[in-house]
């Protein structure tokens, strides 16, 4: 049997969604917990065990890539005793994950030289490619299509019921960072139009890049949405006085809405199939709480921002 190591957490959430954990030998040190519990973490970071604020987070990662310095790194001696056939990598953000470049210089001290497959989708289409992409390296490029025609169904179900109710877009801004804010890219647009919104501030099949708050207040989202990449709700939590001591906060249409929402980053900057679609389906209850519900499953995957009971407090 083919042994497989993914360097990414989407694509190690992708192989167990789609049954294929059997393969795997080696994740990264932020893969899904699952996953950490039943497998090595070959993949390490120089921030493991740090908590760090966004800010401090973000000035470390621009002065490393200044640098040249590397913040992730291979456990050499695991990786050459694993000997694998695969590594899933990737190329699309240097700063997020091991880049294949990194990777190859690694790999060209094994004995062993495994085949690089890079998983780098820039659109939600690309990333339903990219569960092909994995399956077709395995040799189970039929385990995809069903794996893919079961999340096309469950969009399906949350456009049609848009559609039947003759719901309108709202107007959406989703931040993937809060210190400085970015906003949202690649795939992200494309789940909040699936949802029934639209998002102006956004790029598109495109990198996330620094907003301006002035920028965000004359915007004046119906909803907003923030969910950091790399953050789990409580996590943003801890930070989220960051927003709420700017100047215009509680102008803002979605604090006097009361609409504004925290949400954990694996439903949107991690781009396993399954788990954007678990973020259309929030964004839709959402968005539209008349037409929608926010399934049960999803219910401690994001918090309520309640501004009503801050003016109150």
């Amino acid at each position: 049997m083919l042994k497989v190591c993914s360097f990414l957490p989407a694509v190690t959430q992708m192989l167990y969604d789609m049954g294929f954990e059997e393969y795997l030998h080696g994740i990264t040190f932020e893969c899904p917990e699952q996953a950490l519990k039943e497998k090595k973490p070959v993949v390490r970071c120089v921030l493991e065990g740090k908590n760090l604020s966004s800010g401090e987070i973000d000035a470390l990662f621009s002065a490393s890539k200044h640098q040249g310095k590397d913040l992730y790194y291979v456990d050499e001696p695991l990786l050459e005793q694993i000997a694998p056939d695969i590594i899933f990598t990737q190329d699309m953000c240097d700063i997020c994950q091991i880049d294949t470049a990194c990777t190859a210089a690694v790999v060209a001290n094994l004995e062993k030289q495994p085949e690089l497959i890079s998983i780098s989708p820039e659109s939600l289409e690309d990333v339903f490619q990219s569960a092909v992409t994995i399956a077709r390296a395995l040799g189970r490029e039929e385990v995809a299509y069903d794996y893919l025609k079961k999340l096309h169904q469950r969009i399906n179900v949350v456009v049609d019921k848009l559609r039947a109710a003759k719901a309108l877009p709202k107007r959406i801004m989703l931040m993937e960072w809060l210190d400085p804010i970015f906003n949202c890219g690649h795939w992200i647009p494309h789940q909040i139009a699936y949802a029934g919104g639209v998002d102006m501030l956004s790029n598109p099949s495109g990198d996330s890049i620094v907003t301006q708050w002035e920028k965000i207040v004359k915007y004046n989202p119906e909803v907003l949405v923030i969910a950091p990449c790399g953050f789990t709700v409580d996590r943003t939590l801890e930070e989220l006085h960051i927003l709420r001591d700017k100047e215009g906060w509680k102008d803002l249409k979605a604090f006097q809405d009361n609409a504004i929402f925290i949400a954990d980053f694996d439903m949107f900057t991690q781009s396993s199939a399954n788990t954007l679609v678990n973020g259309i389906e929030l964004l839709a209850g959402l968005f539209h709480p008349d037409v929608l519900h926010v399934p049960e499953k999803l219910s401690k995957k994001y918090h309520h921002v309640n501004s009503t009971k801050v003016i109150l407090g």
